[in-house]
C-alpha cells in the first residue's frame, strides 16, 4: 500500500522556498546582502530651557532681509548669528565634504555652515563639545522633485565628515511648519514669530528693491549704500523694540476671536495691531525723508532693466553662488529688478489654494457619496473655512505690503496678481508642477516683458537644477510667441564665472540697444533737446531726488526715458502758464 505524502504547514513550506532561493542565488553569484533601510537620524532638540545660551544660526537670503530676521528674533528673545554669504571658498568646502552630484546652493550653503563652524574651533578657540551644545541651525527643508530635498541629509553628512557630528539641524518645511517636538520646543512658532518674520521680510524686500533702482543712477558713487545703511538701522532698531506680549485682547478682538481663524483673543489683538498700527509704516517714512534729502540722482542716463528670475537660492543671493550677478550688471550699465520674497509666499498660498479646489469633495482621493449628505457637509465646511483662511491670509498680507509700499514713496513694484500669473504661464508649464518656482519663472518673463517693466530677463539657476531645466524647456515656446522678448538663462556653478558673464555681456547689449533707441524716441517725442531737459533738471533739485512716481507710458520700459517724457510735460505746462501770464501782463498793459 503506498504511503500518504507528508502534510507540511504553510511556514515550513515557506522556509524550504527561501532555503532554495538562497541556494539558487549563491549557485549563480547572487547572493544579497541584508537590507539596510535608511533610518533618519534623531537628535538631541533645542529645548525652551536652552534658549539663553543657544545660538541660532540663520542664512541663504540677501544681507538686508537676513539682517532685518536677525534684529526681530532677537527682540523676541533669541540669540542670533549670521552664517556670512556663502562664497568659493564655502563651495569648494561643500564638495569636500559632501556627496558628489549635488546642486550649486547645496555645496555653498553647506560649505558656508561648515566653515564657519571650523572658524568658531580653529580661530575662536571654542571646543568641538561647546559648539555642538550653543548652536543650532536653522535652514528651510522640502520633498519637493528636486534635490533641495536632500540638503537636510547633505547638511548632516557635511557636519559629519568635517568633526561637527551630532550638530543640530533644525529643518523648516516648505510644508508641515518646523521639524522639532512641540512641547517646550526652543523656537516656539507662534504668532509672534510669524508676524516679525513676515514684517522683517516686507521691509527687507521694500529696502532692497529701491536701493537697486537707485544705485545705478546716483550722482556721488556709494551714497545710496551709506544712506540705506542708516535706514537699516532705523528699521533693525523699530523691528527689535516690538513687544508683542504687550499687546493684550480687548473686547473687539474678543469677538474676533470667536469668528476669525485664531487662537485667541490676544492673538486677535495682535492681527488687530498688525493692521491699524503705524509702528513700521512711520519708520519707512523716516527713510524716504533720509533718502531723499541725503541722495542725488541723474535719471537722464538711460540704463537697460534686467528682471532677474530663476531658483530661489541662485536669483536672491549676492555672493559667489550667482556670480556676483547683481554688481556685474550693474557694473555693466544696468538697472536690476529682484525679486521679492513675498512672491514666494504669495505663490505658495495660491497653490494651497488651488489644490485645496482639486481635492474638493474628494476624500483619501474618493469622491463622497451622493447619499452621504452628513459627509459631504461637513467636507464642504471644512473647504469653505479652509478657502476663506487662505483667501484672509492673501489679502493680509498685500494689504500690509502696500501701506508699507506706499510709505517708502511707492515706487517699488506692487504685487502681482498670482492668478494672473498662473493664467501667463500656465499654457506653457502646467501650474500643478511642483518643484522650484513652478510656473513663476514662464509666467514672470512673459508678464515683465509684456507690460513693459523691464528690457531684458535673466534667469539664474543652479547646474542641473530640474524644474528650472523644465522651465527653460518652455521658455522656447514662449520665445517663439514673444519675438521681442530678451530672456537668458545662465546655470550657476562654483566654477564658470568669465563664461557666464560673457554670456550676459551678449544680451545685455541687445537690452541696451533697446534702451537708447527708446530712449531716443522719448526725447524726440518731447520736443526738447536733451540738453535743454537737463538744464531743467540742474535748476530744480526736486527733479533730482531719487523717489519719484515717473508713470508708465506703455511701450516704454526705461526710468530715463519714462523721466524725459514726464519732466518735458511739466515743462511745457511751465511754459503754457508762463504765457499765459505774459499775455494777461500784455492784455492789462495795452488796456492801460
Amino acid at each position: 500500500m503506498p504511503s500518504l505524502p507528508v502534510v507540511q504547514d504553510e511556514q515550513d513550506i515557506q522556509r524550504q522556498v527561501a532555503q532554495e532561493r538562497e541556494r539558487l542565488l549563491r549557485q549563480a553569484g547572487l547572493q544579497r546582502d541584508e537590507v539596510q533601510h535608511f533610518r533618519r537620524p534623531t537628535e538631541r532638540a533645542f529645548t525652551k530651557s536652552e534658549r539663553e545660551q543657544v545660538t541660532i544660526l540663520l542664512g541663504g537670503l540677501t544681507t538686508r532681509h537676513e539682517e532685518m530676521i536677525h534684529a526681530g528674533l532677537e527682540g523676541l528673545g533669541y540669540k542670533i548669528a549670521l552664517v556670512p554669504t556663502p562664497v568659493k571658498a564655502d563651495f569648494q568646502a561643500g564638495k569636500e565634504y559632501g556627496n558628489n552630484g549635488q546642486c550649486n546652493p547645496t555645496y555653498f550653503t553647506v560649505g558656508a555652515l561648515v566653515n564657519y563652524l571650523k572658524d568658531l574651533r580653529d580661530k575662536q578657540g571654542l571646543p568641538t563639545e561647546q559648539i555642538l551644545s550653543n548652536y543650532v541651525f536653522l535652514t528651510a527643508g522640502a520633498c519637493g522633485p528636486c534635490r533641495f530635498g536632500m540638503y537636510e541629509a547633505e547638511y548632516r553628512l557635511a557636519l559629519r565628515n568635517s568633526g561637527f557630528d551630532g550638530f543640530r539641524v533644525m529643518l523648516f518645511q516648505q510644508k508641515g511648519g518646523l521639524d522639532q517636538a512641540s512641547v517646550e520646543a526652543g523656537l516656539e512658532m507662534d504668532l509672534n514669530f510669524f508676524l516679525t518674520i513676515l514684517n522683517a521680510i516686507f521691509i527687507g524686500d521694500l529696502l532692497n528693491e529701491l536701493a537697486y533702482q537707485i544705485r545705478p543712477y546716483e550722482v556721488v558713487p556709494g551714497q545710496t549704500d551709506a544712506v540705506f545703511a542708516r535706514c537699516m538701522v532705523i528699521m533693525q532698531k523699530l523691528i527689535r523694540q516690538k513687544n508683542y506680549n504687550e499687546i493684550t485682547g480687548g473686547f473687539v478682538a474678543h469677538l474676533m476671536a470667536k469668528v476669525a481663524p485664531v487662537a485667541n483673543a490676544n492673538d486677535a489683538e495682535k492681527f488687530l495691531d498688525q493692521l491699524r498700527s503705524d509702528y513700521f509704516i512711520d519708520g519707512l517714512r523716516e527713510c524716504l525723508e533720509l533718502i531723499q534729502s541725503e541722495i542725488e540722482v541723474d535719471f537722464t542716463r538711460p540704463k537697460p532693466i534686467v528682471k532677474v528670475t530663476g531658483e530661489f537660492w541662485a536669483q536672491t543671493t549676492e555672493g559667489d553662488g550667482n556670480f556676483r550677478m547683481f554688481p556685474f550688471l550693474e557694473g555693466q550699465g544696468a538697472e536690476v529688478l529682484v525679486e521679492p520674497v513675498t512672491t514666494w509666499i504669495l505663490y505658495l498660498l495660491n497653490q494651497a489654494r488651488m489644490y485645496a479646489g482639486d481635492s474638493r469633495g474628494l476624500v483619501n482621493d474618493q469622491p463622497i457619496p451622493t447619499w452621504n449628505l452628513k459627509q459631504r457637509l461637513t467636507h464642504e465646511f471644512a473647504y469653505r473655512k479652509k478657502m476663506f483662511t487662505l483667501e484672509l491670509a492673501k489679502k493680509i498680507i498685500l494689504r500690509e505690503y502696500n501701506r508699507l509700499r506706499d510709505a517708502l514713496g511707492g515706487t517699488t513694484h506692487a504685487q502681482i496678481d498670482q492668478l494672473e500669473l498662473q493664467r501667463m504661464g500656465h499654457p506653457y508649464y502646467n501650474a500643478r508642477s511642483a518643484g522650484g518656482e513652478g510656473h513663476l519663472e514662464v509666467a514672470k518673463n512673459i508678464y515683465y516683458t509684456s507690460k513693459g517693466y523691464c528690457h531684458m530677463v535673466l534667469s539664474l539657476k543652479p547646474f542641473g537644477c530640474m524644474p528650472s531645466t523644465q522651465s527653460d524647456g518652455a521658455q522656447a515656446a514662449v520665445i517663439n510667441h514673444f519675438p521681442d522678448m530678451i530672456y537668458i538663462p545662465i546655470e550657476t556653478s562654483g566654477e564658470g564665472d568669465i563664461n557666464a558673464h560673457s554670456r550676459v555681456q551678449m544680451a545685455l547689449g541687445e537690452a541696451k540697444a533697446k534702451c537708447k533707441e527708446e530712449f531716443h524716441q522719448a526725447v524726440e517725442r518731447s520736443g526738447y533737446t536733451l540738453e535743454q531737459i537737463r538744464s531743467y533738471v540742474a535748476r530744480r533739485p526736486e527733479l533730482r531726488r531719487p523717489v519719484q512716481n515717473l508713470g508708465h507710458h506703455e511701450g516704454i520700459a526705461g526710468k530715463a526715458a519714462q523721466f524725459i517724457l514726464q519732466v518735458s510735460e511739466q515743462m511745457k505746462k511751465e511754459e503754457t502758464r508762463v504765457q499765459g501770464q505774459v499775455k494777461e501782463l500784455t492784455g492789462s498793459a495795452n488796456h492801460g
